[in-house]
C-alpha cells in the first residue's frame, strides 16, 4: 500500500488540478508505506456546518481536540478522517478554518461536499463546486486501504436555484467503470452526504421523502452496488440512524455541529459527535463517539414524568441502535427483560428546540420523532433502574437512573 498524499493542512491530494490546455500530463508520486492497511481507523464527520467565526471557534476548541485525542488514543498508525459534507454553512470563506482543524487534528481527510459547501451564485450544478473544487478536488473518486474500496460520491444536485438529491448520468457512468474492477464479494464504504434514503419521512407521517432529504435517482446507485457488501455513509439530517436496503447498510450519521450549533445534541436527541469505523481485513465494525464524552456513552436516560404522554416510563435514547442491539433493564437489582422501543420525542430535544423561541440560536429547530427510543413501564416503587445495551458486535453499555 501507500500513504495518502496530503495538502499543507492534511487534506488528502489525490488529484492534480487542471487547466484548459489540450494536452497535459499530471504525475502522481506515492510514497510506499511498508505497513500493511489491512487494519485500519476512519473517523466520519457528518455536517460541521460552521457559518461563522464564533461556530468556527468551538469547532477548534471543541470537536478538534477531541478528534485530536481519539486518533492518539487508538494506537493505529492508519487513521483518516472523511468529512461528509456540509462542512461549512454557505460562508465558504471559513474554508481555510476548516483546514486548519484538519491540521489540528493531525490525521489525513477527505472530503465530501454537501448542500451547504456550494457556489450558491452558479446557475449550473457543475459551477457550484469550483471553491470546493479549488480547496479538496474532485466531487467524486475512489480509493482502496486493504481490502476495502472507498467511494466518495456528490449527490447534492445545484441547479441554479436550489438543490436536490441526485446522482448525473456522468458520475453513474463513472462508478460503474470503478466498480468494474472490484471483486464482486469485497467491502465497498461509499460516503456522499444526502441519505440515499433515510426513515425520517416515516416517522413525520409522510409517504415519501423529500426531493431534498433523498437519492431521487437511488435505484440506479442501488443495483451498482448490488454485488458487493456495502456500506453507505451519509449525514445532511442531524441525526442518527442506520436504514437497510437493497443489501446495503446505510449509517445515517449525527452531526459535529448537532442542531446547528445551537446546543449539545441534535434534534433527535444524539449528541454532537462523529463515528469511529475500526477495519480489520474485509470485517468492518462501528461506534458513534459523543464530543467531550467517554467512548462507551452510548445512552441517555430520562426519569420518569419528563414525558407528559406517558409519565409512568422511564425512556432511553440510544443514538447508534441498530436491529442488531439487544437492550434489558434492571430494577434495584432485578432484570425485568427486554425494553420496548417505540416511536417518539427525545425529552432533551424538547426541553432545548420546541417551541418558536428555542433554541435562542436556531429558533427554526425542532425536535424529530426517532425510532431509538426504549421504555420502561416504572410501578412507582423503584429506587434504582439501570439500562444494559449490547451492540451487534457484544460490547455492553449501560447507564442508570435513582430517584
Amino acid at each position: 500500500g501507500y500513504r495518502i498524499p496530503v495538502n499543507a493542512p492534511g487534506t488528502a491530494r489525490f488529484y492534480q488540478p487542471l487547466t484548459r490546455s489540450s494536452e497535459q500530463s499530471a504525475v502522481f508520486e506515492l510514497e510506499p508505506d511498508p505497513v500493511p492497511h489491512d487494519d485500519h481507523t476512519l473517523l466520519l464527520l457528518g455536517d460541521i456546518q460552521t457559518q461563522n467565526a464564533t461556530e468556527t471557534g468551538w469547532f477548534l476548541s471543541q470537536s478538534v481536540p477531541d478528534l485530536r485525542g481519539t486518533a492518539a488514543s487508538l494506537g493505529d498508525e492508519h487513521v483518516f478522517g472523511i468529512s461528509c459534507g456540509d462542512i461549512l454553512f454557505d460562508n465558504l470563506e471559513f474554508y481555510p478554518d476548516y483546514e486548519r482543524g484538519v491540521q489540528g487534528v493531525g490525521i489525513p481527510f477527505f472530503q465530501v461536499v454537501g448542500n451547504h459547501d456550494l457556489d450558491m451564485d452558479s446557475p449550473t450544478d457543475r459551477g457550484s463546486v469550483e471553491t470546493f473544487g479549488r480547496h479538496f478536488g474532485p466531487g467524486h473518486y475512489s480509493f482502496n486501504r486493504g481490502a476495502v474500496h472507498y467511494v466518495v460520491l456528490d449527490d447534492v444536485f445545484w441547479y441554479g436555484s436550489g438543490y436536490l438529491g441526485y446522482l448525473d448520468a456522468d458520475t453513474l457512468r463513472w462508478l460503474e467503470q470503478d466498480l468494474a474492477r472490484v471483486e464482486p464479494g469485497s467491502p465497498v464504504i461509499v460516503a456522499t452526504h444526502i441519505p440515499v434514503i433515510g426513515s425520517q419521512h416515516l416517522r413525520l407521517g409522510e409517504e415519501s421523502p423529500s426531493l431534498r432529504l433523498a437519492i431521487t435517482n437511488r435505484e440506479a446507485l442501488y443495483r451498482l452496488l448490488e454485488p458487493f457488501e456495502a456500506h453507505i455513509l451519509t449525514g445532511h439530517t442531524h441525526e442518527c440512524e442506520h436504514v437497510f436496503e437493497h443489501g446495503t447498510h446505510e449509517h445515517v450519521t449525527g452531526a459535529v455541529c448537532g442542531a446547528w450549533w445551537s446546543g449539545p445534541i441534535c434534534h433527535d436527541g444524539t449528541p454532537n459527535g462523529y463515528c469511529v469505523y475500526t477495519i480489520r481485513g474485509e470485517q468492518v465494525s462501528w461506534r458513534y463517539k459523543a464530543t467531550g464524552h467517554e467512548p462507551d456513552h452510548q445512552m441517555r436516560l430520562h426519569r420518569t414524568g419528563t414525558d407528559p404522554a406517558t409519565p409512568g416510563e422511564l425512556l432511553a435514547n440510544i443514538w447508534n441502535w441498530d436491529p442488531e442491539w439487544t437492550v434489558r433493564w434492571f430494577a434495584d437489582g432485578q432484570p425485568h427483560g427486554e425494553m420496548e422501543r417505540r416511536r417518539g420525542l427525545d425529552p432533551l430535544s424538547v426541553e432545548l428546540h420546541s417551541g418558536p423561541d428555542l433554541p435562542a440560536r436556531r429558533d427554526w429547530v425542532e425536535p424529530v420523532p426517532v425510532d431509538h427510543l426504549f421504555r420502561a413501564a416504572l410501578t412507582g416503587e423503584e429506587r434504582h433502574v439501570a439500562v444494559e445495551a449490547t451492540d451487534r458486535f457484544g460490547r455492553v453499555y449501560s447507564g442508570e437512573w435513582r430517584r
